[in-house]
């Protein structure tokens, strides 16, 4: 890709499997601010593109667009707090993730017909039952 290139809001938007709105509404939100040509239309260079590809990593990553705006922001006051509130967030559902995915390796290779019923199955959601017979016993008792 050359320095010089650009590129227009559809040739963007389908690079990256967006509708041209999309784009169109991050930089209301000021998110990009792609470069105009004479006739006053979009064009990407090549450093608008990989703000795009940002946003499309952090939004797949569970990001807000205020918490990119402020990633994105190196003048903002709370930067370190929200990146460091993002990758708590991350390692708690990398942490559920990995669970599921135990819970479903032993569910493929589960003998039991009803695989609720195999104790060595309920043991993947012990936690969650922990929590939420918890909460039954505190309704019950309030």
């Amino acid at each position: 890709m050359k320095s010089s290139e650009t590129w227009s809001v559809g040739e963007t938007a389908r690079r990256f499997g967006l509708e041209t709105h999309v784009l169109r509404y991050w930089e209301d939100e000021n998110l990009l601010r792609p470069a105009r040509d004479p006739a006053g239309r979009r064009r990407y260079g090549r450093d608008d593109v990989v703000r795009v590809g940002v946003i499309v990593r952090s939004k797949a990553a569970g990001m807000s667009l205020e918490q990119v705006r402020v990633m994105l922001d190196a003048e903002a006051y709370d930067r370190h707090q929200v990146l460091e509130a993002h990758i708590a967030d991350l390692d708690r559902r990398m942490a559920e993730m990995a669970a599921s995915r135990e819970m479903t390796l032993h569910a493929l290779q589960c003998r039991a017909h009803d695989i609720a019923t195999c104790p060595r199955f309920r043991a993947h959601v012990q936690d969650v039952l922990d929590g939420a017979l918890g909460a039954f016993v505190t309704e019950r008792t309030a």
